[in-house]
């Protein structure tokens, strides 16, 4: 009989402990989430997008501001198109803003980095749906590579 309860012991604690890891697995998943669920759409363009996923945060100086909601290749330009939900608790980027493909880390993972640009009169605020003008595309490792391995060559 006292092996039994033993068991149920056991038993019990190793259920208790999945719950917890599930938990947890649960937590770290949504623990980059935004603050509010109201967001608005922001758009831009880029030559290469390398590794950028949808779900990439969109940060403004190390700050989650929003997420990338979709990747798509523009149906008469052929290149990609990136769309992100930005949280309403940051309204206001000056339409003077740039975004980047930056990388977290030698080989991390990519997200966007937003950088306000300077608020003057007459500067536009971006708004639901507009376009981000000034885009730096991600920088490949492999292309890189190739482009010093290319200019060793020719000056040998």
């Amino acid at each position: 009989m006292n092996n039994r309860k033993i068991e149920i012991l056991v038993g019990a604690f190793i259920a208790v402990g999945i719950a917890a890891i599930l938990f947890l697995a649960l937590k770290v998943a949504n623990s980059g989430s935004m603050t509010s669920g109201e967001t608005y759409q922001l758009l831009a363009k880029f030559d290469n997008i390398g590794g950028l996923k949808v779900r990439s945060p969109v940060k403004v100086g190390g700050v989650v501001v929003g997420r990338v909601s979709a990747i798509q290749l523009h149906p008469q330009e052929y290149i990609p198109v990136v769309t992100m939900d930005i949280s309403v608790d940051y309204p206001n980027f000056p339409d003077t803003s740039t975004l980047s493909i930056l990388t977290a880390g030698l080989l991390g993972e990519q997200f966007l980095g937003l950088e306000p640009g300077f608020m003057m009169e007459g500067i536009e605020t971006l708004g639901d749906g507009d376009y981000i003008q000034d885009t730096k595309s991600a920088l490949v490792l492999e292309e890189l590579i190739g482009q010093f391995l290319f200019s060793q060559s020719d000056e040998d």
